[in-house]
Parts: C-alpha cells; structure tokens; sequence
C-alpha cells in the first residue's frame, strides 16, 4: 500500500514527532509508515486521516497486491 502520509504533514508543517504526539504513537510508526514499511491499522489509518480532514483513501493508496 502507498501512502501520502509525507505530504500531508509537510502541507500542515508538522514534524514527525509532532504528529506522532496527535496520533499517540512513536515517531518510529510515522518513519515507517510514511516509508512503506508498514501498514496501519484501519483504526490508526481513520484516525490519520481524521487528524488531515480527509477521507482514508486521499492519504493510504491500495496497489494491486491481494486483489481477488
């Protein structure tokens, strides 16, 4: 799955940090997912995109992977 974590908290100006602290998470979770190293959970990813006022789909894009 891709994302555009990165850009969505560069748009906002937040730090790593900074948004792992809104998020309560570690700022090791926001290096990972924002390099694709790791997947959120479907509660993590509402509450990201929560946190941006956008739908989960204009942050966490699927790819191919798995389809049926």
């Amino acid at each position: 799955m891709e994302n555009k974590l990165k850009e969505f908290r560069k748009k906002f100006h937040w730090s790593q940090e900074e948004l792992a602290n809104k998020l309560e998470v570690s700022r090791q979770s926001i290096i990972s997912i924002e390099k694709g190293k790791y997947t959120p959970s479907l509660l993590l990813a509402f509450k990201i995109a929560s946190t941006f006022d956008v739908k989960i789909e204009d942050v966490f894009i699927p790819n191919n992977e798995g389809r049926i």
